[in-house]
């Protein structure tokens, strides 16, 4: 693989904010932290008045008076940005899906570099929506993690993003997220509708997911079919962002073909772990079906 080709290798100040803008904004962090129930109004006043007495920063105060942590201060942050983001224990999203609970950690800020390599080298060539097949060459490589955190990631700059899993082998992104599996993909390319099948992830606006559905005995048929095509560029009129998980390309053809009807391709491969010669077959494949490869990320989670 080219140099040129590789991504990214996938290894919150304190702000202050002035009395009356607490008083007074709903978009203020004290006033989000209130009605979030991670604050009284009593403690803010409190914050308020050590802030005014030492000329602190609004976190620095809640800090120092041991009322808030740091965590704190990033949800606020991420609301008053529309930053969205889950807190752990209210939501049925996977923990694996890191970019959802802790946008600051590393691995979000990797996967949020690889995003903006994203945007510059494929969605912002565009008027429309755009889509792209995460695909690897085997199992265990981290290829469902890259394509649920991405869909995250984008949806967390205001992006429309769709997420579909088109694994109809050993579908994963309806556990990373929490949601039934009865219908989708599956039912969608056999000719059985489309309504209530883009599921929208309660807590992480703009972000929807379209489950494989239930297995069918002929996955590699249903992807061939030109309606699976035809639904792609329906879809691409709808949402900014369209991401779809494969199966690995090593036991099916599957992804393969999922590249072509994207029309784009990003190579997944894990550090100490995939084979050389599997992730050339797989760039080699996808290039000659005439798709285009946007790059490489090496996963070392």
């Amino acid at each position: 693989m080219s140099a040129d080709k590789e991504l990214v290798n996938v290894n919150s100040p304190v702000m202050s904010t002035p009395k009356q803008v607490v008083a007074n904004s709903g978009r203020s962090i004290g006033t989000i932290l209130i009605q979030a129930g991670r604050l009284t109004l009593e403690d803010g006043e409190r914050i308020l008045r050590l802030q005014d007495e030492q000329g602190l920063r609004f976190g620095d105060a809640a800090i120092q008076l041991g009322l808030l942590t740091q965590s704190d201060i990033e949800f606020a942050l991420s609301r008053q940005f529309g930053h969205m983001y889950l807190v752990r224990g209210e939501s049925k999203v996977s923990e694996d899906v890191v970019c959802a609970y802790a946008p600051f950690c590393p691995q979000a800020r990797a996967i949020g570099t690889l995003r903006s390599q994203l945007i510059l080298r494929w969605f912002d060539s565009s008027e429309t929506g755009k889509a792209l097949a995460i695909v690897s060459a085997e199992h265990n490589e981290g290829r469902s993690f890259i394509a649920a955190n991405l869909a995250v990631a984008f949806s967390q700059t205001g992006l429309k993003t769709l997420l579909i899993d088109a694994d109809m082998r050993n579908p994963r992104q309806h556990v990373l997220f929490g949601l039934e599996n009865r219908g989708g993909l599956s039912a969608m390319l056999s000719g059985r509708g489309k309504s209530g099948y883009l599921l929208p992830v309660a807590g992480l606006p703009g972000l929807s997911v379209l489950p494989s559905g239930v297995q069918p005995p002929n996955p590699l048929e249903l992807l061939a079919r030109p309606a699976f095509p035809q639904l792609l560029r329906e879809l691409e009129h709808e949402f900014q962002v369209v991401l779809l998980d494969s199966p690995p390309s090593s036991e099916h053809s599957d992804a393969q073909t999922i590249a072509v009807r994207a029309g784009a391709a990003l190579i997944v491969a894990r550090k100490n772990f995939s084979r050389a010669w599997r992730v050339q077959g797989i760039t080699d494949a996808v290039d000659h079906a005439n798709a285009t490869i946007i790059g490489t990320v090496l996963n070392e989670f």
